[in-house]
């Protein structure tokens, strides 16, 4: 059997428990497989994604990128491992993404320029085809954007050194697989919060790109409208 997990470190409390299944648990085998029109329906029917409380405060925004393509039938979504020498989140999993600069148009042109400085993603051959709930992240007074770019086929990604040491290219099928994902639940009530996980083989995804994976999910596999 084949083991799943990374060597990321988790802070995990002693008073972590286990939380509430998946929200897919009861999605039949064969709809753990979303289809690029699955896909882009479902987050064309999604309503407006919930906004953070931070986002009124004037705080600095970031915004990161879940670049989707379709390669060998399947859905993929790319996302990178940090360089081991960061100084903060070194070694997580995470999207492509950063910090808004002034020169940034807007959150969307911040999402293209990160991933274009951390993974060579050319940003001409992204077509925005979704939003996620904004983040507000637990060690830091900041908030994330999430956004869902489509690429039109597998990219030729390079990882720059300074930011990323590995690109991975993920299938939603794997990230759906019974026992990969799971919630805990960190702090003592009624003032606990839900922390969720995804367990690839190498690699542990938590905190808040595991939250963004679990919202765009979630859209997907409750989608049950035409994706003629």
């Amino acid at each position: 059997m084949t083991r799943r997990g990374g060597a990321q470190q988790i802070p995990r409390p002693r008073s972590s428990r286990d939380g509430d299944p998946a929200p897919w648990a009861d999605l039949p085998l064969d709809r753990r497989d979303p289809s690029i029109d699955r896909v882009t329906a479902a987050l064309a029917a999604a309503g407006p994604p919930r906004l953070s409380p931070l986002e009124k405060t004037g705080v600095r925004a970031s915004a990161v990128l879940a670049p989707l393509y379709l390669h060998d039938g399947e859905v993929h979504v790319v996302l990178t491992r940090r360089a081991q020498h960061l100084r903060s989140h070194r070694g997580e999993v995470s999207f492509p993404g950063g910090g808004q600069d002034r020169s940034d148009a807007d959150l969307w042109a911040t999402a293209l320029r990160e991933s274009h400085e951390e993974v060579a993603l050319d940003p001409a051959t992204v077509e925005r085809i979704g939003e996620l709930d904004h983040l507000q992240t637990v060690t830091s007074r900041s908030y994330i954007v999430p956004y869902v770019g489509l690429l039109p086929d597998r990219p030729e990604l390079v990882a720059s050194p300074a930011e990323v040491e590995l690109v991975l290219h993920v299938p939603l099928s794997e990230l759906l697989v019974e026992g990969v994902f799971r919630e805990e639940r960190w702090g003592l009530a009624p003032l606990d919060r839900p922390i969720f996980f995804f367990e690839l083989v190498g690699d542990t995804i938590w905190g808040a790109t595991a939250a963004m994976l679990r919202n765009l999910l979630t859209i997907v596999t409750s989608y049950s409208g035409d994706i003629s």
